[in-house]
C-alpha cells in the first residue's frame, strides 16, 4: 500500500468535488483503487473526528485493513464513502476509548494547507475558520459528530448516515438535530472568546 502523506487539511471536500469509487464497468473497485481515490477522504473524516496529526497516517492505514478485510461484504450499488466512513467512525471511537482509558489527551497539531494563489491575509482567515470548525466539532459527542460530519459536511443522504453508523434513520435525525445545537453553542462560545483576545 502507497504511503499517505498530508492530504488535502481542508473541512468542506464536496462529494461532487471528487468521484464516487466505481469502475467505468460499473463493478466495485480493488483495495488499491480505493485507497488510491478516498484516502484523502478518510484522512479528513478522521481528522474531523479528533485523531491527532501525528497519527493520521497510521490510522488511514488502519481503516483501509479494515476495508481489505471486509471487500467483499460492500455492496457496488451503494454509495462508498459513507461506507468507509462508517470504517473511520468506528477506529476513532476505539482509539478515543483507549486513549481515555489511559487519560491521555487527544489533541493534534494544527498542519495547514496553504494556497499558493491567496493572499496572506485569505490564508490566515481560512486557518482560522478551520481550526474554529474543528474544535467546535470536538465540542460534540463522538456519535452526534459522526452523524454531523456524514450528513451536513459530507452532504451524505440521511438514510446512507444511517446505514454506515448502524443505526435508525430516526436516531440519526435525533443526533442531527442535537449535533446541531452543540456545534453552533461551541461556534458561538469559540467566536467570542477568539473575539476576546
Amino acid at each position: 500500500m502507497t504511503t499517505v502523506g498530508p492530504c488535502d487539511q481542508s473541512l468542506v471536500v464536496s462529494p461532487r468535488d471528487e468521484p464516487d469509487t466505481r469502475t467505468s464497468s460499473g463493478t466495485s473497485a480493488s483495495l488499491r483503487e480505493l485507497f488510491a481515490t478516498h484516502a484523502p477522504y478518510v484522512w479528513n473524516t478522521l481528522r474531523r473526528f479528533g485523531v491527532p496529526d501525528s497519527d493520521l497516517e497510521d490510522v488511514t492505514h488502519d481503516v483501509f485493513v479494515q476495508v481489505q478485510r471486509h471487500l467483499a461484504d460492500y455492496d457496488p450499488a451503494l454509495p462508498v464513502r459513507p461506507w468507509l466512513f462508517g470504517f473511520a467512525f468506528r477506529l476513532a471511537s476505539q482509539r478515543r476509548r483507549r486513549a481515555f482509558r489511559r487519560h491521555e489527551t487527544q489533541s493534534g497539531q494544527d498542519h495547514e494547507a496553504v494556497d499558493p494563489a491567496a493572499l496572506p491575509d485569505e490564508r490566515l482567515a481560512a486557518a482560522q475558520d478551520r481550526r474554529l470548525v474543528l474544535r467546535a466539532l470536538e465540542a460534540i459527542d463522538l456519535e452526534r459528530r459522526a452523524v454531523f460530519v456524514l450528513s451536513q459536511i459530507d452532504e451524505a443522504p440521511m438514510a446512507e448516515v444511517a446505514r454506515a453508523l448502524g443505526i435508525p434513520v430516526n436516531t440519526a435525525y435525533s443526533r442531527l438535530r442535537a449535533a446541531r445545537v452543540e456545534f453552533a453553542a461551541a461556534v458561538k462560545r469559540l467566536r467570542a472568546s477568539r473575539g476576546a483576545r
